[in-house]
């Protein structure tokens, strides 16, 4: 009986493990007036069996929150703060005695210098790299550099080719210092990637199921590589683009990825759930040039969130309502 139970939980420290390397998170933004506090936010968390969680600020109390929960955290270094910290290796150690340091138990997993702001924020590019390397010398310095890795957040628009897969490279130039900063440090590239866009964008020669995870036949033909859903395609561009800058062993880390459930085009609460219930279930296969490497991935986003700004589907991005209940059911193992 002793060495049934021995095997039993080391059956469940293994599952644990696994789910929490290539696993499910979800992001959790604050944009809403009407959220469950930051305590009620992590319960709800660990009462479905999220390992993972990303936030876009340094929420001193969701942070206080989350102490001792053994949930793994992106904390993303808001916009705002880019400038100073890639100017002043002092404001680096600030931040990350401040907001990282302060806060032992709370489980770090990455730092995310800035979001979606290559291209999209060309005012604030050029201070990417400068921040990354002062966060990470912070890190350094506080001994925390095989836990916490530093890393930026880029969107599908930062490839300037994605078609075919195997063709896809970086729009701008200065990727390539950044993806070689993280092969340096052996830190994946976070990468926010939503079918639903793409789909949204090209209606007329994408279609929903190839979007949905729904396809029932490769969709795309590359070279050696058959692509059925969407999902696929555009990590493996990215991959090709990592390649092309000498980042083949940088690993992505999906920093976001979801599908509206009301709001506008193909927004729908069935379309949803199809989504995000397939790409949990999907995501430990790999992909066609990554077979077998599970893939670590956030969705977007926890509740639904009623001061964001945009179309109105930018506010039904939620798996929650702010009342805690599901907005349709889902299963997160």
């Amino acid at each position: 009986m002793a060495e049934l139970c021995f095997y039993a939980i080391t059956l469940i420290f293994l599952v644990t493990v696994l789910n929490r390397v290539h696993g499910i998170g979800i992001c959790h933004g604050r944009l809403g007036d009407n959220l469950p506090s930051p305590s009620d936010a992590v319960a709800l968390y660990l009462s479905n069996n999220i390992a993972s969680m990303r936030i876009y600020w340094p929420d001193q109390n969701i942070l206080q929150a989350l102490s001792g929960s053994n949930i793994q955290l992106i904390l993303d270094v808001p916009r705002e703060n880019l400038q100073s910290i890639a100017s002043d290796p002092s404001a680096a150690h600030d931040w990350v005695q401040n907001n990282i340091v302060a806060f032992s138990g709370v489980s770090f997993r990455y730092i995310a210098v800035g979001n979606e702001l290559i291209p999209e924020h060309p005012d604030l590019a050029q201070f990417i790299l400068p921040a990354m390397q002062n966060i990470q010398g912070a890190i350094n310095a506080a001994g925390l550099q095989s836990q916490i890795k530093v890393s930026t957040a880029v969107s599908g628009n930062a490839l300037g080719q994605s078609y075919p897969p195997s063709a896809g490279a970086f729009a701008s130039d200065s990727m390539g210092s950044i993806v070689q900063f993280l092969a340096s440090n052996e830190a994946p590239l976070l990468f926010n990637v939503y079918p639903y866009f793409a789909y949204k964008g090209n209606s007329a020669q994408i279609s929903l199921d190839y979007a949905l995870f729904t396809s029932n036949s490769p969709v795309v033909h590359d070279g050696p590589f058959d692509y059925q859903n969407l999902f696929d395609a555009m990590v493996d561009a990215a991959y090709a683009a990592l390649e092309k800058v000498g980042g083949s062993n940088v690993r992505i880390v999906v920093s976001e990825s979801g599908w509206p459930s009301a709001g506008g085009f193909a927004a729908s609460v069935d379309n949803a759930r199809t989504y995000n219930q397939n790409l949990i279930g999907h995501v430990s296969q790999g992909t066609p040039r990554r077979p077998g490497s599970g893939i670590e991935a956030y969705i977007f986003a926890m509740f639904n969130e009623d001061q964001k700004n945009g179309e109105e589907t930018e506010r039904n991005f939620g798996l929650f309502y702010p009342n805690k209940q599901p907005v349709y059911p889902i299963s997160f193992t």
